[in-house]
């Protein structure tokens, strides 16, 4: 019934096995990857009919996962799986990147990718796996894929690299980084990092590199014995011929365009060529989308050719030279924290908001449920670039730009018992002209030093680019939004004086040399260090005290025993405690209590009242109390919230008493000193030694 292929290495003392021909069989190409205890099932289906009125390739990546892969059940009203989380997001992008510029120029086929992970043993992360899944999907599919790709997690501990690391390998670790690519060459890299030298990355990627190489050779196995039949492409024969028409009428056009530095003139003499192509070109030869196709090949052809042979960029710098920055902390006057970071026609207004431990956001995830106390939101609305569009939820393109910024700022925050506030940035794009995420870091780093979140150095990104034709190369530093979009490399480094803290890399080629590489982290360095210089003319480093408009917390340690003293019954004490004080009060299970306010007679209020809840007396403390209850034997004093002790008889004066209503009434205002505690732990107080010793009590 089954026609089964599997294909199974050791790797990094584990099992890799990749598996077809049992599961999805109806799929263009399916099969199950196993790494450990962790199964991801992928499969890749292309539609047989061509899209040619599609302007760009049409490939769809998802990744999913599924809860009863842990044994749990959703949350929620609906107990199914949703929409797709950040993680499944950033993950669907993570695998989408390599493969997509290993189909070639001129398939619009749609193709649809699906990864599920159906179990996970924790251990194992499943977005290695699911990434290699996808390329061998692809490969046994038969469509034309240029691949297999594979892919590596790599940690560095202690001076040693670690290949695909356990959640307790990658503690403690300065490296956590995800690349992938093929036999040939490194394609896409993600990481987040504790300020690792240029060296310690380098090598990180080469040790990537030699090390997914067996799985690759893993998918060739497979395949040979169980790809499908390799499609029959059309010739592309109307192509060149467009291509060349269009390169000798918009070769002058097109050199002129690029040669205007201004941004708006520019697009304005790029439209007009483009007008001048459709309206010599169009009809039954030739479409419409397959003319814009063309004439965005021409164009990038004459800009990079531009480029490598004068060294010089459509904006008039060289290849190294930073666009100018201004930078301006405390841009608006009523937020905990903000900054307008300027770097040439790209602009971000960054604010930061510092919050209660209840602001943190709750993370469900497969490894479990946690609370995150550091939020980072990017925005991109349509007015920064000039265009219309639609204002709806952010897209995989903002959350993962702000998953980059999130990880280049992470690594420099404070612990939560240094500084136990959730902190959320957000980004707002104002102008965009080429790396608005590195914009965002730079900002990002303003705002929170700007509000006394002590970091302990600012963070700073670049974006840089590559031209690459043949054996010419040309790195660019601090590239455009059409050097981006034109060239064959986008390469972010973020990171502080002392080291990287954020890596990302995606290839419009096959593959660049480690040497390129090497080039660019040095430029990059060289760009992050001139950056950092410009940041520190507004604000060098980290306010000594929170900005004036932030929220004060006060952060107590008390026994756990005495938490639903402060809880009281059903919550009364310590909404009490909030209504009259005016402070936020959180509890943890632990017995820490963060009381927060932006009101210092607030917070010294809100810790005097659970001091007094939660105080263990000693003999021989002293407290102004109030007589509640008389009896034969003594007196029962209230001297602190919820807390009565008894004064005998004998300790009511130095001379003798017969009885106690001769010298208290309820209700009389006594000082009282502690002078025992009985075998029940009953408080024994005494009223003739606490005016002898004529003190007061004071819990502060």
């Amino acid at each position: 019934m089954f026609d089964i292929h599997t294909q199974e290495i050791m790797w990094a003392g584990r099992k890799l096995v990749l598996e077809t021909g049992r599961i999805a069989r109806q799929a263009g190409g399916a099969l199950l990857v196993r790494y450990g205890g962790t199964t991801v099932l992928c499969t890749a289906v292309a539609d047989r009919e061509a899209k040619p009125e599609a302007d760009f390739f049409p490939l769809t990546v998802s990744y999913q996962e599924k809860t009863f892969a842990v044994g749990k059940i959703p949350g929620g009203f609906f107990k199914r799986e949703g929409k797709l989380s950040e993680k499944e997001t950033l993950t669907s992008r993570l695998i989408d990147r390599p493969l997509r510029p290993l189909f070639p120029k001129g398939f619009l086929n749609e193709v649809q990718v699906v990864c599920t992970v159906l179990s996970h043993d924790l251990e194992n992360n499943p977005d290695v796996p699911a990434l290699i899944g996808a390329s061998a999907a692809l490969t046994l599919s038969g469509v034309p894929f240029l691949g297999p790709v594979a892919a590596a997690r790599v940690a560095y501990k202690n001076g040693q690299y670690i290949l695909n690391p356990t959640p307790s390998e990658l503690q403690g670790s300065t490296l956590d980084l995800v690349a992938a690519g093929t036999q040939q060459g490194i394609l896409m890299v993600e990481s987040e990092a504790y300020e690792v030298d240029e060296g310690v990355m380098l090598g990180a990627l080469k040790f990537c590199h030699e090390s997914f190489n067996p799985v690759i050779q893993a998918i060739v196995s497979l395949a040979e014995k169980a790809a499908a039949p390799p499609w029959d492409l059309p010739e592309q024969t109307i192509e060149p011929i467009l291509k060349d028409k269009l390169w000798k009428l918009l070769e002058g056009d097109l050199q002129g365009a690029y040669q205007e530095h201004n941004k708006d003139k520019r697009k304005v003499l790029l439209n007009a060529a483009k007008k001048k192509a459709l309206d010599s070109c169009e009809g039954e030869e030739f479409s419409a989308p397959l003319i814009g196709r063309v004439f965005k090949e021409t164009a990038q052809g004459i800009m990079r050719k531009k480029v490598l042979d004068t060294n010089k960029r459509m904006d008039g710098r060289d290849l190294e030279t930073i666009r100018p920055i201004d930078c301006e902390a405390s841009f608006l006057p009523s937020t905990h924290g903000s900054a307008l970071f300027t770097r040439g026609h790209t602009q971000a207004i960054v604010v930061a908001t510092l919050g209660t431990s209840e602001d943190s956001q709750v993370m469900d995830t497969l490894e479990g449920e946690y609370r995150e106390p550091f939020l980072l939101h990017y925005n991109f609305p349509r007015f920064s670039v000039g265009e219309v569009g639609r204002m709806g939820p952010p897209g995989r393109r903002e959350i993962g730009h702000g998953k980059l910024a999130w990880r280049a700022i992470h690594p420099l925050l404070p612990s939560q018992d240094a500084f136990p506030y959730t902190i959320r940035v957000v980004s707002e794009i104002t102008e965009s002209d080429g790396s608005s995420s590195m914009a965002t870091v730079c900002g990002s780093s303003l705002a929170l030093m700007d509000a006394g979140v002590p970091i302990p150095r600012p963070v700073a990104g670049i974006a840089m680019g590559l031209i690459q034709e043949g054996e010419r190369h040309a790195v660019l530093s601090d590239i455009l939004g059409d050097e981006d979009s034109l060239g064959d490399m986008d390469f972010k480094v973020a990171g502080t004086a002392q080291g990287i803290t954020a890596l990302q890399m995606d290839l419009k080629v096959a593959t660049i040399s480690f040497e390129v590489m090497e080039k660019a982290l040095a430029q990059a360095r060289d760009g992050r260090l001139f950056i950092l210089q410009e940041m520190a003319k507004s604000l060098p480093l980290a306010r000594d005290v929170l900005h004036k408009n932030a929220p004060r917390i006060v952060v107590m340690k008390i026994n756990k025993d005495k938490i639903r003293d402060v809880i009281g019954p059903g919550g009364k004490m310590i909404r009490e405690i909030c209504e009259t004080t005016g402070a936020k009060i959180d509890i943890e299970d632990d017995g820490s209590v963060k009381i927060f306010s932006a009101n210092k007679e607030s917070l010294d209020s809100a810790s005097r009242k659970i001091r007094a809840l939660t105080y263990a007396p000693q003999v021989g403390d002293t407290f102004d109390g109030t007589v509640v209850k008389l009896m034969d034997f003594g007196a029962f004093v209230n001297f602190l919230p919820g807390q009565d002790g008894l004064v005998h008889i004998s300790e009511l004066s130095t001379k003798r008493v017969a009885k106690v209503s001769d010298v208290l009434n309820v209700g009389d205002k006594i000082h009282v000193k502690v002078i025992g505690l009985d075998n029940r732990g009953k408080i024994k107080l005494s009223l003739k030694q606490a005016v002898a010793q004529d003190s007061s009590c004071v819990i502060s």
